[in-house]
This record gives structure tokens, C-alpha cells and sequence, in this order.
């Protein structure tokens, strides 16, 4: 019963109207259909590997999200049936992205990834190149595909003022392209600071420990 208390406890933290996405990455299918079980179905996976892997052994009704970074040569295996792809990070990767969805005659979700950390390890956009592929899109660029919003990953740091002016610049930014056309999904946080992304304005977040516990190994492998 730990994991459901897991699940209420980060729950009892979010307002209705910010979505949780459950981080399942490493973690077995029995522990993903025990959230699932608790009513959850939206949960993200980092690698395209461990989500083929998973699809078919779990409820069809699950909106599989792709949060980690993903590399164009990987797309064709998922396209058939993930919901969004938040890790968008180049034009290149967004272009591969509407090729195949075409191939399945089917539109998939994205979120532009901003860089919004002083990591060097973090992925994503700037800013601007950002707003240009935002605007290539409204212009009629990538047809399968819909830009639903941006996603960002703060500095792995202690100092929270620094997290919140990480989450609050990508806030900004999600406020100036919504009024061009309207966005859906700001997603930041993760679970050591999704309450504090909250506050900045995340009306999604990308929680996993706090929900499933530590990631699982085996010998290296993914469990």
C-alpha cells in the first residue's frame, strides 16, 4: 500500500487542475498498474527502448508521455501511439516528429523543451529559437503536430530562489506565445520541487521517486 499512499500524498499536494505525469522510468509494470489501478493514466517514460517494452503489457487507455531526450532515429518506433513528446529540443528532431506521425495519418502532442538551467548537461531550445519554431508552426509548418505548450528543467541546486526564476522565466515565455494562440501545458517540476513549479504557474508536473520510490536496477538494466 505504499505506492498508493505515494500517489495521495503527491495528489493531495496539486491543484485539480494541474496534471500529474506519473514517472515510470526503471520501474516494473506492476508498479505502473498499481498507480494505474488508483486511477492514474497519464505516465512518462526518458527511454524509447523501456517504453516499447512496456506498451504492449499495459492498458491501452495509458497516454504515454516521452520526457527524456529523444533522438530523431528513435521516433519511428513510438509513433504509432505516444500521446505527447515533451522533449522537443531542435527543429530537426520536430521535423522527424510530423514525418511520422504522417505515416500513421495522426497528430502528435508536443512541448518545446526550453533550457532554462546553467547545467550544460540539460537539453533544450533557447528562447527565441523556441518562439521561431512556435511560429513556423502557427504558420502552417509540421501539420502533424500540435504544439500544446513548453516543458523545462530547472538547475539541480539547493537555492530555490534560482529554481523559481528558472521556472518563472519559462513561465513568462508560455504566457507570451499563449497569447498568439492558446497553450495547454506548462510542464515543470519534478519531485523535489514540483510544488514550488506550481506556484510559478506549472500547470503539469513530471513526478517519480515521490510516487514510485528509488529507480529500479538491476545489473545496470532497467527493470
Amino acid at each position: 500500500m505504499a505506492l498508493k499512499a505515494n500517489y495521495d500524498e503527491v495528489l493531495s499536494q496539486l491543484p485539480p487542475q494541474v496534471q500529474l505525469v506519473a514517472v515510470s522510468k526503471t520501474h516494473p509494470v506492476e508498479k505502473i498498474k498499481t498507480i494505474y489501478d488508483c486511477g492514474q493514466r497519464i505516465f512518462g517514460e526518458n527511454k524509447v527502448q523501456e517504453l516499447v517494452e512496456k506498451y504492449p503489457l499495459l492498458p491501452k487507455d495509458i497516454q504515454w508521455h516521452l520526457i527524456g531526450h529523444l533522438q530523431t532515429n528513435k521516433v519511428k518506433y513510438i509513433a504509432e501511439f505516444v500521446d505527447t513528446i515533451q522533449s522537443v529540443d531542435s527543429e530537426k528532431l520536430l521535423r522527424e516528429i510530423d514525418k511520422q506521425a504522417a505515416r500513421y495519418g495522426r497528430k502528435i502532442k508536443v512541448l518545446l523543451q526550453v533550457k532554462i538551467a546553467e547545467e550544460d548537461t540539460k537539453f533544450g531550445l533557447e528562447s527565441s529559437v523556441a518562439e521561431t519554431l512556435f511560429h513556423q508552426w502557427l504558420e502552417g509548418a509540421f501539420p502533424h503536430v500540435v504544439v500544446t505548450g513548453l516543458m523545462g528543467m530547472a538547475t539541480f541546486t539547493d537555492d530555490r530562489e534560482q529554481i523559481r526564476r528558472e521556472f518563472c522565466f519559462l513561465k513568462s515565455l508560455y504566457d507570451r506565445l499563449a497569447l498568439q494562440h492558446p497553450l495547454q501545458t506548462l510542464s515543470m517540476g519534478m519531485s523535489g520541487d514540483f510544488p514550488l513549479a506550481v506556484d510559478c504557474g506549472a500547470n503539469s508536473v513530471r513526478v517519480g521517486s515521490a510516487i514510485f520510490g528509488d529507480r529500479s536496477y538491476s545489473n545496470g538494466v532497467p527493470l
